[in-house]
């Protein structure tokens, strides 16, 4: 049965899509970017302070389904330029220690609201 997961403390979907999808134990959460969702302002003063908004959105919407970072499985990290990827992979690594998840790192020409960085995961409840 698909259970809708959704928290005020990540940014409210700006499409025809939810926060996350929870189907039996696995969680499907969308592409979050660094809106902060105090404000609905976007964070992009730099590369760190953008994706650790990202991941703090991520968080929140993993907690509202009762789950973590240890939870995910699956990530997929997009970039608007490639060459933030060792700061993104920094800042990432703040986030996930050892038994790290799969992921892929895609470069992409464009990403919703002109932002730098988008990250969507897939976590498993045991």
């Amino acid at each position: 049965m698909k259970k809708i997961i959704t928290t005020d403390k990540a940014p409210a979907p700006i499409g025809p899509y939810n926060q996350a999808i929870l189907i039996d134990n696995t969680l499907y959460v969308s592409g979050q970017i660094a809106i902060n969702p105090a404000n609905g302002e976007l964070v992009t003063i730099n590369i760190i302070q953008e994706t650790n908004q990202v991941l703090l959105n991520v968080m929140n919407i993993l907690k509202a389904a009762g789950m973590d970072f240890e939870h995910v499985v699956k990530t997929t990290i997009f970039l608007k330029d490639m060459k933030d990827f060792p700061t993104v992979n920094e800042v990432y690594g703040e986030y996930f220690k050892g038994d790290y998840p799969a992921r892929e790192t895609v470069a992409v020409a464009g990403l919703p609201k002109n932002v730098n960085v988008e990250i969507s995961v897939i976590a498993i409840k045991d």
